[in-house]
């Protein structure tokens, strides 16, 4: 069959779980031909792909944020929209129940002929001249004009590049993947399956809420907005797949069926971490700490960094390895720096984007600061090859780590977000005790055979594709 998979920030521009999914899935099912649709940030990403491209990939749709220009097409311009549809276009801004019907309807026809040209029509102008009038009359209208049109430009350059034709759509988060998936059924008449990593609301939910370009009394216009796009790809979903407990009850409480949603954990190959390098020459006392992560704000360095500051103190011969990219955030990269000079930190190093594979044996603990997270693949790959974990509370850290699914005992210790004080402890002790960190990480690798392997993980989807793609054909 044809699989088209929609990506939101991530696969092919960037390394991390996302994307390692991503590429885990087409790799392993070669039977099948993909087509990605990658959203990405910015258009100098274009072609720059973090990934070689398995051969099974048939086609590639870009389509970036920053991509559009101001056609010469005059302001003021009318679409001559029917009451019903400017008022499911309002629903959109102003409500917590869109028309996704008449929305998808529209997005699906050539009413709308680009982004641009209709965020300058009269339609436009006074569909937010309406909903200023009615809540917001205190707020200056070119603020409120402005502010609902770069929220809303992005949804509406995807939806106006074309859509390829699939068998079987299947976005990897909620957001505007995941309306175009919605909109992948509705033109198409074809199933649509979304899998959430983490919960894409609450993520930027967090971020709107820190926001500095956010004015204070715009932040919930937006937060409900992403809240939105996240219900219409829940309504239309014809399988909603979820990676441990916790999300699908989220999920619900969000507005999902729960018959819609079923629990695949992400899974990893044991065999191919057995001929990893062997642990190399030790001076005594000698310990190395490492973080297989992006250098991003929601990963929290600056929490690891303060923490390995006390660590050092205590553990003086103690090494610290950030393995990942430091390209894709480089402002908080260089925060990151400037707070290892300011707290006169040694033995950091940050090796850039790697093979983890030449590293991940040589560490004795690892490190996951998060502030969120679904599964961390990360989390399993230090697993199966026997290394203890300290990690935030996020996601399902504490069920991997802990055992939700089992009573073999810890694979490594959970400690609150950005609490670098418990973190630090939590590295220490398990850096002064060999017998703990050895015993633990033989639970790991025994969690991991039992219940996270990459085979069971695409069996379940290779059997989930096939499903979807049936019940079209008997209908």
């Amino acid at each position: 069959m044809k699989i088209c998979i929609i990506a939101e920030g991530s696969y092919p521009y960037v390394t991390g779980g996302v994307s390692s999914w991503i590429q885990t899935v087409i790799t392993n099912m070669p039977e099948h031909q993909f087509i990605i649709y990658s959203i990405g940030a910015e258009k100098k990403a274009k072609g720059n792909y973090k990934y070689q491209l398995p051969a099974n990939v048939i086609q590639v749709e870009e389509v970036f944020l920053d991509d559009f220009a101001e056609e010469e097409d005059k302001w003021g311009r009318t679409y001559k929209l029917t009451n019903e549809e400017r008022k499911a276009l309002k629903s959109l801004i102003d409500s917590n129940q869109p028309d996704w019907e008449t929305l998808l309807s529209m997005f699906s026809g050539n009413k709308i002929d680009s982004a641009i040209n209709f965020l300058k029509s009269r339609d436009f102008f006074d569909i937010v001249h309406e909903i200023c009038l009615e809540k917001y009359d205190q707020v200056p209208f070119t603020d409120m004009f402005w502010s609902i049109r770069s929220m809303v430009l992005p949804l509406f350059l995807c939806i106006k590049h074309p859509l390829p034709q699939a068998d079987l759509y299947h976005s990897v988060s909620t957001g505007y993947a995941g309306v175009l998936g919605s909109l992948g059924k509705y033109m198409n008449r074809k199933p649509f399956v979304l899998t959430e990593h983490g919960i894409y609301t609450r993520e930027r939910e967090e971020e709107i809420i820190k926001a500095q370009w956010v004015k204070g009394y715009f932040k919930d216009l937006w937060i409900q907005y992403f809240y939105n796009l996240s219900n219409c790809a829940y309504k239309h979903a014809d399988k909603v797949v979820t990676l441990f407990q916790k999300n699908k009850e989220i999920q619900i409480e969000l507005g999902c069926s729960p018959n819609k949603i079923v629990i695949i954990p992400n899974g990893v190959n044991r065999e191919d971490y057995i001929d990893l390098p062997k642990r190399g020459y030790r001076d005594r006392g000698e310990l190395y700490i490492g973080a297989i992560v992006r250098v991003v704000p929601i990963k929290d360095i600056k929490t690891m960094l303060q923490s390995f500051a006390i660590v050092k103190q205590e553990l003086p011969k103690a090494k610290f390895f950030i393995m990942g990219p430091t390209d894709e955030d480089e402002e908080y990269y260089n925060e990151c720096i400037q707070l290892i000079e300011s707290l006169q930190i040694e033995d950091v190093f940050f090796t850039g984007e790697v093979n983890v594979k030449e590293y991940i044996n040589q560490m004795d603990v690892l490190v996951l600061s998060s502030i969120s997270e679904g599964q961390p693949l990360v989390l399993l790959e230090g697993m199966v090859c026997g290394v203890p974990f300290v990690a935030t509370d996020v996601g399902n850290c504490k069920g991997i780590l802990l055992g939700e699914l089992d009573d073999l005992g810890e694979a490594g210790i959970v400690v609150p977000v950005m609490q670098y004080t418990e973190m630090a402890r939590a590295i220490i002790q398990l850096c002064q005790d060999e017998q703990k960190r050895q015993l633990m990480g033989e639970i790991g690798k025994r969690r991991v055979g039992l219940f996270y392997t990459k085979r069971s993980f695409i069996k379940r989807y290779q059997k989930l594709y096939e499903e979807m793609v049936k019940s079209v054909w008997q209908e």
